[in-house]
């Protein structure tokens, strides 16, 4: 799998065997959804396949102000690929959003700045190719329901298999009785394993799209799953993120049901992460490996671990970028938030991944989830790492320890630094600690992204009541 055309003349005659009739241009706005306008395909020439196609930046969440509303998306013609969803022949192009004021790649575009963090890898000496290799899980619901009104708030999921189910009379069928529970989803087969057909739908229309899928599961939670793809570069690997939730959710939508990929969900079972393998090459060798050192990490792999966790709780802004994602990671739900490394422990929160050689061997960081924006979140580990290497920094650990069974007194003592908390916390780890970003995130951006997650998200979460306030502060 892979591209299904290398230049403008491909991408023409491609378009022509297959009777594309129109070209949907998708971008990635900061929180990492994605967005599209479409073209008809007579509409589409070399030149503005070139030079860029225009539209109105304002109306997209934190970028542009009315009267500097004009910007152009630049498609990546190498990206395209055939929309297994519409009903008439359409070619998505993934685009880099341009900005006409300044004459460059614009600063608060998330592609844009994955690739100024490529090139300042390799600008500094470094490494010229990164490889990131992304886990995604996802739930799949029958129905999901929410309020939120000055008076009342409140959300109700339904899945099947969940255990609340175990006493539902069903109109139009009988309760089957098989359920994970939970905890209970790794791996049973079917009936207890619902999302089997699914699963495998999902992954055909991955492949049909370009990803190359290597297997598919039922994950811990009930009604979750993941499916696991081939890594890729850094630009590549978020791409391949932006397609695997859209065919997710398109899958599970067409037959009648909703796929999310929300942090936490369910209360008491395991929630969504995105572990995210990393490597560093140059010139076609594998920094990262080193023969007969732990986990064959080299002395750069352990720094750019000790960089990652020396700024874990600023890269936390965007790996971890919603007031959801701390109710993840909380100890007992295999949501790791203790900053060591292991070459066998998953509990760890930079996991080795074990017996690797020395084209596999990598670092898989497993605090992050899919909240997030993967050009940001991809981006910020990966110059957080090079900030580690530049200082050779060294992080805490090995430690093959189970560290869920440690407790909060005994971390403390061992000195092992932890994740931050909550989202302000993050946030304002961010305002503090960012120069390690720079010149790939400018100022501007910064500080226009921590505003707008404190005004979006932090601000009005902590200012409304819930439920569980209700139960243990009403009577008081």
């Amino acid at each position: 799998m892979g591209k299904f055309v290398n230049n403008v003349e491909e991408f023409f005659s491609y378009c022509e065997e297959n009777d594309v009739q129109f070209v949907d241009l998708r971008f990635t706005d900061i929180k990492g959804a994605w967005h599209h306008l479409t073209y008809r395909m007579s509409a589409v020439t070399t030149e503005i396949l070139e030079n860029g196609f225009p539209f109105d930046g304002s109306s997209v969440d934190a970028w542009q102000p009315i009267n500097k509303s004009d910007m152009l998306l630049k498609a990546d013609v190498p990206t395209a690929f055939l929309d297994p969803f519409t009903a008439d022949p359409t070619i998505i192009l993934i685009c880099d959003v341009y900005d006409i004021y300044k004459g460059e790649l614009y600063e608060k575009c998330p592609r844009s700045i994955a690739k100024k963090a490529l090139a300042h890898a390799d600008s500094i000496g470094i490494a010229d190719a990164a490889y990131f290799g992304p886990e995604n899980e996802f739930f799949i619901f029958d129905d999901v329901k929410f309020v939120d009104n000055i008076n009342e708030a409140g959300y109700k999921i339904d899945t099947e298999e969940g255990a609340w189910n175990s006493s539902t009379d069903y109109k139009d069928m009988y309760n089957t009785g098989h359920r994970p529970g939970t905890k209970g989803g790794y791996f049973p087969v079917q009936p207890t394993d619902s999302m089997v057909d699914l699963r495998a739908e999902m992954m055909l229309i991955l492949e049909q799209v370009g990803l190359e899928v290597v297997l598919g599961h039922h994950e811990v939670a009930q009604g979750q799953g993941e499916i696991g793809v081939v890594f890729s570069d850094i630009i590549g690997a978020a791409d391949n993120v932006q397609k695997y939730k859209y065919v997710v959710k398109m899958i599970a939508h067409l037959n009648g049901k909703t796929a999310t990929f929300m942090p936490k969900p369910l209360y008491g079972d395991n929630g969504n992460g995105m572990h995210v393998h990393q490597s560093l090459w140059k010139d076609g060798k594998n920094l990262f490996y080193s023969e007969g050192n732990y986990g064959n990490l080299s002395e750069m792999a352990i720094n750019y671990i000790g960089g990652i966790f020396k700024h874990a709780r600023a890269v936390a802004a965007f790996t971890n970028p919603t007031t959801n994602s701390y109710k993840r990671l909380l100890p007992g739900f295999e949501a790791p938030s203790i900053l060591t490394y292991s070459s066998q422990n998953r509990s760890a929160s930079c996991r080795i991944p074990y017996g690797a050689g020395e084209k596999a061997t990598r670092v898989e960081m497993r605090f992050p989830d899919s909240s997030s924006c993967p050009y940001l979140a991809f981006a910020a580990m990966m110059m957080a790492g090079l900030d580690g290497i530049k200082n050779r920094d060294i992080p805490v650990g090995p430690m093959d320890e189970d560290l869920f069974e440690l407790s909060l007194d005994e971390i403390r003592e061992k000195g092992i630094p932890q994740m931050p908390h909550t989202l302000r916390g993050s946030l304002e780890s961010l305002i503090r600690d960012n120069d390690f970003l720079k010149p790939v995130f400018t100022d501007h951006f910064i500080e226009e992204y921590q505003h707008y997650r404190f005004e979006r998200d932090v601000w009005p979460d902590e200012g409304r009541p819930t439920a569980y306030e209700f139960k243990t502060t009403y009577q008081c």
